[in-house]
């Protein structure tokens, strides 16, 4: 998938760098320390060791947040708001014949979307578009390079039998890639 014509990397670095480009002021102290620390510029975050380490700075700046939505749901529990969702959304019988609905969200590997067409109760159309398929997917028509490839364009492989280096930096994705049924038959 592309972006407004462009492709795109999702996933923790791609909001690291959102959130440090908009100065967030905490996102901005732990990407500089980590930076000072590592003696690196910011421009070195578009790696494989910027991918993981924005998963461990995202990582404490979701751990700070925490309390502050712990503290309001003890407060809307205690206020009396102890609902979660709307039942009657979720009553298949007040459902009209046809009936659609989409869903994104930011999961842990990135951008997240679901879309469903429902006709007399049975799913007429569902599709996915997964962090994976924005990360892996491929070079287009106009020649741009999808995420896993820009990242791997100029890397010195040390060994081609073994190449470890290419292995790291897909890796660095948290790829959703290698899923697998096998069914044996032991006779």
């Amino acid at each position: 998938p592309r972006w407004k014509g462009k492709a795109m990397e999702v996933g923790p670095l791609a909001r690291v760098l959102m959130l440090y480009a908009q100065g967030h002021a905490q996102t901005k102290e732990l990407v500089g320390m980590a930076l000072t620390q590592l003696d690196l510029p910011v421009e070195a975050l578009y790696s494989t060791l910027g991918r993981t380490a924005a998963r461990t700075l995202e990582t404490k700046l979701v751990v700070d947040a925490m309390q502050g939505w712990y503290d309001q749901l003890v407060a809307n529990i205690k206020a009396g708001d102890v609902d979660t969702f709307n039942e009657a959304l979720w009553e298949p019988s007040t459902w009209p014949k046809r009936c659609q609905g989409v869903g994104f969200m930011e999961a842990p590997r990135g951008g997240l979307g679901h879309w469903i067409v429902i006709e007399n109760g049975k799913t007429a159309n569902y599709q996915a578009v997964v962090p994976s398929t924005w990360n892996a997917g491929p070079r287009d028509g106009q020649g741009q390079a999808g995420a896993y490839e820009a990242a791997l364009a100029g890397h010195t492989v040390v060994d081609g039998k073994q190449p470890l280096e290419v292995l790291r930096t897909i890796h660095s994705f948290d790829p959703c890639i290698a899923c697998a049924v096998h069914v044996v038959d032991m006779e």
